[in-house]
């Protein structure tokens, strides 16, 4: 069966990914580290009301990377890596550097082949199947707050 989805057609996978997105938002929500305020950020486990501060002067950033950078000004890489979780600058699956994917929570050498294999992306409906071929529905939901079109 096909469901309209932000105006859209999509198949019975992507809607399935969008009710495994809408669950994983009604938990915590990764803030864009561009727009995000200084109240959202202070809320986020691991980010102090000083970086909280830094975040802020910083924006916008041009790349997830240069947003890593500032964190790492501050923090360590592990401790940069566990803020990402919930701060993210998403990536452009289309024009993401390596660098930019490897960023991703959870990303694997495995993984940032499989998001460089399938570009150019149509739609989000392609990754949704693509993607979908390697891991379950819950983790393409989790990697979809990460990037964008």
């Amino acid at each position: 069966g096909k469901h309209t989805i932000f105006g859209e057609v999509a198949d019975e996978d992507s809607k399935r990914v969008v009710d495994a997105i809408e669950a994983v938002d009604s938990e915590s929500a990764v803030l864009d580290a561009s727009t995000a305020t200084e109240d959202e950020l202070a809320a986020v486990d691991g980010i102090s009301p000083e970086l909280a501060a830094a975040i802020i002067a910083g924006q916008p950033y041009d790349s997830v990377t240069d947003f890593n950078a500032k964190l790492m000004e501050s923090l360590s890489e592990d401790e940069a890596k566990a803020v990402l979780v919930n701060v993210f600058v998403p990536i452009d699956l289309n024009s993401a550097s390596e660098e930019e994917i490897r960023l991703v929570p959870g990303m694997t050498d495995k993984m940032v082949h499989e998001f460089e294999e399938y570009r150019p992306y149509a739609d989000m409906g392609v990754f949704d199947r693509e993607i979908g071929k390697y891991v379950d529905e819950a983790e393409v939901a989790r990697f979809r707050q990460y990037v964008t079109l």
